[in-house]
C-alpha cells in the first residue's frame, strides 16, 4: 500500500475523490489535511469530517491555511459549482467526529520526516498547505516521494479566464513555491481532467446500489453537473478533475506525462498561468494525455 497524505478544500470532486481513495487497497490514507479554495477551510474541514462518516471511515483530519501564502483572504467562493456549503444545495448536519489540533503543515512535515521516501502527497486545492511545510521545513523536499497536484493548465485554456485553472489561481504564489522547490511532482491538469466525464445516467445506479451513500454522493454530483450543464450545454456529465489524481496515484498508467519546467505566473492578467518549458533541470511530470474510458470504469468500480 502507498502511503498517502490527501490535501483538499473539500467540494463535490473532492469529495468523490476522496471516496475513490478510501475504496481503493493500493493507497493507505494516513491522514487528511485542508486548506481554503472551493470553501473556507472550516468548511472545508467539516466536509472532509463529514464524507468521512458517510462512507464509514475514521482518518485523522488537520486543518491548514485559511488565506494565501502571502497572507490575503479569500473574497469570492464557488457557491454556483459547488452549493453554498460546499457539497451541493441539500443541508447537511455538522459531523460528530473532530479535527486534531495540529496544524496541517506541521503533520506533514512530521511524517515526512518520520517515512522518508515513502509519503505521496495528493493534493486537490491550492498549494498553500504544501508551500507553508516547504517553507518552515525544506529538508522534506527530497524526502517526499511523490507529490500528485490536481491543478494547472499548460496547453489548453483555464476554467476561471483564458489563462487560469482554479486552484493554482486561488494561491499562485503557493503554487510557484511549490512548483520552483524541486520536489518530485506530477501535474494533474486541464489537459486531461477536462477529457473525462462523468455521465448523467450514472447517478440512478448509485441511488439504487449505495443506499444512503449512494444518494448522498448522487445528489451533490447532480448540483455539480448542473454547472456543468450551464457552462455547457449538452454535455449530461462532470469533469473528474480530484477524482482523476487520485486515479494517478493508483495507476500512473491512466496518463502520458512529459516532463517539463512549469512556471507559475504570479502577477497581473496572467496570474495563475501555468507556463510548461522543456529544460534539462526539469522535475515536473506534466500529464498530456490519458486513457479516459479506462480511468473512467475504474473510477465507478470503486467510487460508491
Amino acid at each position: 500500500m502507498k502511503p498517502i497524505i490527501f490535501d483538499v478544500d473539500t467540494g463535490i470532486d473532492d469529495a468523490l475523490a476522496m471516496a475513490y481513495a478510501l475504496n481503493s487497497p493500493e493507497l493507505e490514507v494516513i491522514g487528511f489535511t485542508t486548506v481554503f479554495g472551493n470553501v473556507p477551510v472550516v468548511d472545508a474541514t467539516r466536509n472532509t469530517l463529514t464524507v468521512l462518516e458517510k462512507v464509514a471511515q475514521t482518518i485523522p483530519v488537520y486543518e491548514g491555511a485559511a488565506q494565501t501564502l502571502m497572507g490575503r483572504d479569500k473574497i469570492n467562493w464557488p457557491k454556483h459549482v459547488h452549493g453554498e456549503g460546499g457539497l451541493g444545495d441539500r443541508f447537511i448536519s455538522d459531523p460528530i467526529t473532530k479535527a486534531e489540533s495540529q496544524f496541517a503543515p506541521d503533520f506533514i512535515i512530521e511524517q515526512v520526516k518520520k517515512r522518508p521516501h515513502e509519503i505521496t502527497v495528493i493534493a486537490v486545492g491550492p498549494l498553500t498547505n504544501l508551500a507553508l511545510a516547504i517553507k518552515k521545513s525544506p529538508e522534506i523536499i527530497p524526502l517526499v516521494k511523490e507529490v500528485i497536484v490536481m491543478g494547472g493548465a499548460v496547453n489548453v485554456p483555464g476554467n476561471v479566464n483564458e489563462y487560469s485553472e482554479a486552484n493554482i489561481l486561488c494561491d499562485s504564489e503557493a503554487a510557484e513555491y511549490v512548483l520552483s522547490s524541486g520536489i518530485q511532482l506530477t501535474l494533474v491538469g486541464l489537459d486531461v481532467t477536462m477529457k473525462t466525464l462523468l455521465p448523467k445516467s450514472k447517478l440512478d445506479k448509485w441511488r439504487t446500489d449505495g443506499q444512503e451513500k449512494g444518494h448522498f454522493f448522487a445528489d451533490m454530483t447532480e448540483f455539480y453537473i448542473g454547472h456543468y450543464e450551464k457552462t455547457f450545454p449538452g454535455i449530461k456529465g462532470c469533469a473528474l478533475h480530484d477524482p482523476l489524481a487520485v486515479g494517478v496515484a493508483i495507476d500512473s498508467s491512466f496518463v502520458k506525462t512529459e516532463t517539463m519546467n512549469v512556471k507559475v505566473v504570479t502577477e497581473g492578467e496572467e496570474a495563475g498561468r501555468t507556463v510548461g518549458t522543456h529544460e534539462e533541470e526539469a522535475t515536473t511530470r506534466v500529464c498530456t494525455e490519458i486513457d479516459a474510458n479506462r480511468f473512467l470504469e475504474h473510477f465507478l468500480e470503486r467510487v460508491i
